[in-house]
């Protein structure tokens, strides 16, 4: 798998996790949901961070990839932007 597929499973799993820990501190606020996704959500994010410093040097889109929910679709939107993805 290259780092840019990689980008792309972080950033989508950053972003549904992100909506379900939303979604569920909006409705019913189960601590359950919330501690098994919250971990996840967690590591997506981190995944992303570190892809996207492995991906690009430019500090613009490394501080794009720290969004929380959003950065990675906002660092992949970038990189195909710039004829990179």
């Amino acid at each position: 798998m290259s780092p840019r597929q990689a980008l792309r499973i972080a950033a989508a799993a950053e972003l549904a996790t992100l909506a379900l820990l939303l979604t569920n501190l909006a409705t019913v606020h189960w601590p359950q949901i919330s501690s098994a996704v919250g971990p996840i959500h967690g590591c997506a994010y981190l995944f992303v961070i570190i892809l996207t410093a492995r991906l690009h040097r430019a500090t613009h889109v490394r501080a794009l990839a720290a969004v929380p929910g959003i950065g990675g679709l906002l660092v992949l939107r970038q990189l195909t932007s710039a004829g990179k993805a």
